[in-house]
């Protein structure tokens, strides 16, 4: 038997293999009413309607056949929320049952699935990790303590901005943007800057991080055919480790020079959150060990240096966009703050136009679209229909946003509907959960609400903005680009020019 003979028979039995398991899964289901959803193939099921930007074929396919529907992507039965109303049945109702996740195969490069805070089980590793978050890195003590660190970081982004402003070079948002949350990160938790701005590791970093979200985001045979994840037939998680494994060696060998420090002489405590993490370790390695550390670290660079970038960069292009928006903005910031003065954290609270554009921004573009997966531990009953179990959920927090029955004119972009609103995102409005909500919502939602408000009030209040190449705000490419994040298409860019 030569090759192409071998490899057709060995299609035609796999063909085979998976068409009758899909059939021993649909007779197993038949008494089971799923949610309503569109025919699937045999094999493929529904993964051709999901397209390059799966969040807004989803949201079409939801007009169709309902807030509750379920899919077929490949062998693996999905469930898609579209829906605030939904989203609270899955993310509150019920989420003791569907707090758990569906790993994509790329995660499970160096078995980040077992350690990674996002992708673990609820736990007491996962309970652990969540707890060290929430008493040492994102307490609203510990942001108190150290909104100075922001301030100053803010400060060489504004410094930076200002030399592009003299040389009339144009800023690129996203990078910039980058940079300043990945230093504020290494700073708080290793008291240094990992990234110059210029740098070629700040480069190198963003590329690995654009190009893990990327591996974790983008279609996978593996994910839809698991019988496939032995071979990686797209080399997801072989890309994904080496990844995952520059980033672990990079946090590694700061971790080594610190502990060396730490064996020389007390005095070299930093008290910075590395000193308390590895502290814990070394009293007691059974709530977070090294390896663990490593993986805790890794998540804490990723996620937070790049749904952050992404955020502020669709804020910026939506002013730019819209500077009937951005004058009303720039109009609150001289009446509050003050010509010439700097924005601090402290006077968020009164700058509540500022805090409508973020909240409008979260709505239109949530930085993870999809949210991140879950899946039911056992079968639940929605409405009427079961989500059953082992089902992948996945909630459109970007069809959410845009719903036409919760929002007015939901694709115009009018921070002026949440002045005077109690809406907020922190999980308990389903209406707008670009963090998620339940048991799951993100931990670093405070630092990064904190983030955001002063990164877009220093930028706008400190100087005006002009589009570069002719670009004007009407034809500017507000186009987005799906990875695990919501990216613009085209990276945000325009020329400062100093405010008199």
């Amino acid at each position: 038997m030569n090759f192409w003979s071998a490899f057709v028979y060995l299609i035609l039995t796999w063909t085979f293999i998976q068409g009758l398991l899909y059939s021993i899964s649909r007779a197993k289901n038949s008494s089971k009413k799923l949610p309503p959803g569109p025919k699937p193939l045999p094999i493929l099921g529904n993964l051709l309607l999901l397209g390059d930007r799966p969040h807004k074929s989803l949201a079409e396919l939801a007009k169709i056949h309902g807030p509750l529907m379920s899919l077929k992507l490949g062998q693996v039965t999905s469930i898609v929320v579209s829906s605030s109303a939904m989203a609270k049945q899955v993310l509150q109702t019920h989420d003791q049952y569907l707090s758990n996740r569906t790993v994509p195969d790329a995660i499970r490069a160096l078995d980040h699935h077992t350690v990674g805070l996002p992708w673990i089980p609820v736990s007491p590793l996962w309970r652990n990790q969540r707890k060290i978050c929430n008493t040492q890195l994102f307490a609203n003590k510990m942001l108190d303590a150290n909104q100075n660190l922001r301030r100053k970081k803010v400060e060489q982004l504004l410094e930076l901005v200002h030399k592009s402003s003299l040389s009339g070079e144009a800023v690129d948002f996203g990078r910039a943007a980058f940079t300043t949350t990945l230093n504020l990160l290494s700073n708080t938790i290793f008291s240094i800057d990992l990234a110059d701005p210029s740098s070629k590791m700040a480069r190198e970093f963003k590329e690995m991080v654009h190009n893990i979200m990327i591996e974790a985001g983008k279609p996978n045979l593996g994910d839809c055919f698991p019988l496939l994840r032995k071979i990686d037939p797209n080399g997801r998680r072989r890309r994904m480790t080496k990844y995952f494994g520059k980033i672990i060696d990079l946090v590694e060998t700061i971790v080594q020079q610190r502990l060396e420090l730490r064996k020389s002489t007390e005095s070299a405590t930093k008290n910075d959150v590395l000193d308390t993490l590895l502290t814990i370790t070394e009293e007691n390695s059974e709530e977070l060990n090294k390896n663990q550390l490593y993986h805790f670290i890794l998540v804490l660079f990723v996620a937070g240096s790049d749904t952050a970038s992404s955020t502020f960069q669709w804020a910026m292009a939506e002013l730019l966009h819209n500077p009937e928006v951005l004058s009303k903005a720039q109009l609150e910031l001289n009446e509050v703050i003050g010509k010439g003065n700097h924005v601090e954290e402290s006077d968020i609270t009164r700058l509540p136009y500022l805090q409508a554009i973020i909240k409008e921004t979260f709505r239109m573009h949530p930085a993870v679209p999809l949210l991140l997966p879950r899946k039911a531990e056992s079968d639940v009953e929605i409405e009427g229909s079961t989500v059953p179990k082992g089902a992948q959920v996945l909630v459109n927090a970007w069809a959410i946003g845009r719903d036409p029955s919760t929002w007015d004119d939901p694709n115009s972009f009018k921070p002026e509907r949440f002045l005077g609103s109690l809406l907020d995102v922190r999980g308990r409005n389903f209406e707008l959960i670009p963090f998620g909500a339940g048991r799951r919502i993100c931990p670093g939602l405070p630092l990064a609400m904190r983030m955001l408000h002063l990164m877009l009030g220093s930028l706008i209040h400190s100087f005006v903005w002009k589009l570069e190449d002719g670009v004007t705000p009407e034809n500017m490419n507000m186009d987005d680009k799906f990875v695990l994040t919501l990216e613009m298409a085209k990276p945000l860019r325009a020329i400062p020019i100093p405010i008199p």
